[in-house]
């Protein structure tokens, strides 16, 4: 009952409040006022009435909502792709250039002239074995081991055949060369970045190069020996490889391989192997 004349003396005052608003004659307008704050004043009342003929009801369905558990979020199962906001899936065309028969250890230039087509650069993979820098340096077997070129200098040893040593080139050689074609400020060399930055990059549009190894999986420390620099000691795998990335969901990693073996791999195995390679990552704008 008490709720109901709350209601209905609410109803009344503002109803007097209005209409005294719009009312000119004066003695009509302050009455309508006087009558608004009445049953103002009256609602007041009825109210403090009620709520203390109510007190432990109301308390009650407070408590309940207060204590009630928030809802569930639902999350991306991968945890991967929960540390940032994307697209669940992304899969780019980019075409696919195979390194052989013309260049057995050519993966790294064949993947960076899959990434430059991509980009509309009209560029081959034997121009860029010809224009990628190179180490020089001889390979030499010493008391000290193996002594030899350097990656993060330029390719090392013979790119076209398996016959005389060779090994690879990194990522800083690969940028540089990138830049010959498409322009410096178009190349994002991301190295050492979070794997999270290869996403976003996807979701832009644009394939990722990398250095990653030929199981697509962090090798055993078996797998890696040490030679000799003329800059110092670096470990390195003869298993070492670069794809260009160009896609993934909520379980792989899809690439373009130059080898043309595979087409994806376990995103989490992929990471780890990503990083033991030194997280090597480049792409252009």
């Amino acid at each position: 009952m008490h709720l109901i004349l709350l209601i209905l003396s609410c109803t009344i005052a503002l109803i007097f409040i209005l209409l005294s608003n719009k009312i000119t004659i004066k003695w009509v307008k302050k009455s309508f006022k006087l009558y608004g704050i009445v049953f103002t004043i009256t609602a007041i009342s009825i109210g403090t009435v009620y709520i203390n003929e109510n007190k432990m009801v109301l308390l009650t369905a407070a408590n309940v909502v207060i204590n009630q558990p928030a809802a569930k979020i639902s999350r991306p199962s991968d945890p991967l792709l929960s540390q940032f906001s994307v697209n669940r899936s992304a899969h780019l065309k980019a075409p696919h250039l195979k390194q052989l028969p013309e260049l057995p250890r050519g993966c790294e230039v064949t993947s960076l002239a899959m990434l430059l087509q991509y980009s509309d650069v009209s560029v081959s993979k034997l121009e860029l074995a010809k224009q990628v820098k190179k180490d020089k340096t001889r390979y030499k077997l010493t008391n000290k081991g193996v002594y030899f070129g350097n990656p993060n200098n330029g390719f090392v040893g013979d790119m076209y055949s398996f016959i005389k040593p060779g090994f690879g080139v990194y990522h800083g050689p690969i940028a540089n060369l990138a830049a010959q074609y498409i322009g410096a400020e178009r190349v994002y060399d991301f190295t050492g970045k979070d794997f999270s930055l290869i996403i976003n990059q996807l979701n832009q549009n644009r394939p990722v190069w990398v250095i990653i190894n030929t199981s697509y999986k962090k090798l055993p420390k078996s797998q890696f020996t040490t030679w000799q620099t003329k800059d110092g000691p670096i470990d390195i795998t003869m298993k070492e490889h670069s794809v260009l990335i160009t896609g993934y969901d909520q379980e792989f990693i899809y690439f373009n391989d130059p080898l043309n073996r595979t087409e994806k791999a376990p995103i989490e195995e992929f990471k780890a192997a990503w990083k033991q390679m030194g997280k090597q990552a480049i792409t252009v704008y």
